[in-house]
């Protein structure tokens, strides 16, 4: 699968380099901002005390 995205991809090796750093960018934020805030709110385990 990678590779058919690198073959799918225009320009040289920097521009492919530089189109992936984006996107992968780009989702980490969406992930950051949208994705893991409305997990975190399903999620209701508030304890995190160990006990020995």
């Amino acid at each position: 699968m990678y590779a058919a995205l690198w073959r799918v991809l225009p320009g040289s090796l920097w521009i492919k380099i530089a189109i992936l750093t984006a996107t992968a960018a780009v989702v980490i934020t969406v992930l950051m901002m949208f994705v893991f805030p409305a997990v975190d709110t399903a999620i209701t385990v508030r304890e995190v005390t160990v006990n020995q």
